[in-house]
Formats: structure tokens, sequence, C-alpha cells
């Protein structure tokens, strides 16, 4: 999993597709919606959305003659802690920084 996903997101447009839907949170967007704010044509916006659902990182829902996209977050925790995993060699206070960088609040 941790390959696909690297492998997704290292194309610029399926970044900022994933970072849009990260932001629109649990709402998510309508392909369109993605499509028209990254100015992305749809037939190439639906071969992005696709490689980022086979990575994992997105998921789908149909509604009626439309698809809402949604981060995966549970997906992307698991990243974010497989890449954290040995962070620091057990001193925690030399990746305090990132976390700080990641704070919702």
């Amino acid at each position: 999993m941790t390959l696909r996903a690297l492998a997704a997101l290292s194309q610029k447009t399926r970044l900022d597709v994933f970072r849009l839907l990260v932001q629109a949170g649990l709402e998510g967007m309508l392909a369109g919606e993605i499509g028209d704010r990254l100015d992305v044509r749809q037939n190439t916006m639906s071969t992005n959305l696709s490689i980022l659902l086979n990575a994992g990182l997105i998921k789908n829902e149909r509604q009626g003659r439309t698809v809402r996209y949604f981060a995966d977050f549970s997906e992307m925790r698991g990243l974010l802690a497989f890449l954290m995993e040995d962070c620091c060699n057990g001193r925690p206070e030399i990746c305090e920084g990132v976390f700080n960088e990641i704070n919702c609040s």
C-alpha cells in the first residue's frame, strides 16, 4: 500500500487532488468540482481519480448520477504512521515540530 500511495502522489495533479480532498474534509467534493477547481479536463481527472482510488488514498460514493470523492483519512493516518514509525531514534523532541505543523486546531 505504501509504495502505491507514494507513487500515486508523485504526480503533481494527483497530489493537488489529494490535498484538495483533505482540505474538503468529510464533505468531500464532486468529481466535476475537483476538475473545475484544478482546471483539469474530465478524462484526465477521471484517470487521476482512479489511480488515487487504487492506491487507497481516496474513496468515492455515488450520489445519483454524480460521484463524490473523499480523502480516506484512515489510510492517510496509516501512511503517515508508517513513514514516522521509526522517527527520531527514540528522541521524540526531534519530530515535535512535524506534529505542530499538522495540528488541525
